[in-house]
């Protein structure tokens, strides 16, 4: 694989793993949200990356070869909500209580939230250290072709 087309797939990881901390940290910020517009507590989110092929253009596309064809990259497919069901407390003082007293708060657990974005950050930071290594690559075969 040619090492530009290796910058495209670890720059594809990094925004896919932006995109799954901000979604962490949306969910965390709304752990104790028990009324949106939409009516009910806030519902947890939930990121789905797909495969994709890296897209060669420009200098990148003169280099490829049959390894760079089959490398694929990482992309957000979409966003969907979590289907596991509100949890509900009792704490009829509430003004959002029902007439049994419960509440209905968000399907987050900021524990599970916390792994989430550790494993998100963890990620971004080794595609970070990916292009640092392959810039060094490329400036290493510049350097030799002086």
């Amino acid at each position: 694989m040619n090492l530009f087309g290796v910058l495209d797939i670890s720059g594809s990881a990094l925004t896919a793993e932006r995109e799954r901390a901000e979604i962490a940290t949306s969910n965390l910020a709304n752990a104790d949200t028990t009324s949106t517009p939409e009516g009910g507590p806030y519902k947890r989110v939930q990121v789905v990356f797909a495969a994709t092929h890296p897209q060669l253009t420009g200098f990148s596309n003169t280099l490829v070869s049959i390894s760079d064809l089959q490398a694929q990259g990482v992309r957000v497919n979409g966003v969907v909500p979590d289907s596991t069901p509100a949890v509900r407390r009792y704490d009829p003082g509430n003004p959002e209580a029902d007439a049994q007293g419960y509440v209905s708060y968000p399907n987050v657990n900021p524990s599970e939230e916390m792994v989430d974005l550790m494993g998100a950050a963890r990620s971004y930071d080794l595609n970070v250290s990916a292009i640092q290594a392959t810039k060094s690559m490329i400036e290493s075969s510049i350097d030799i072709l002086r």
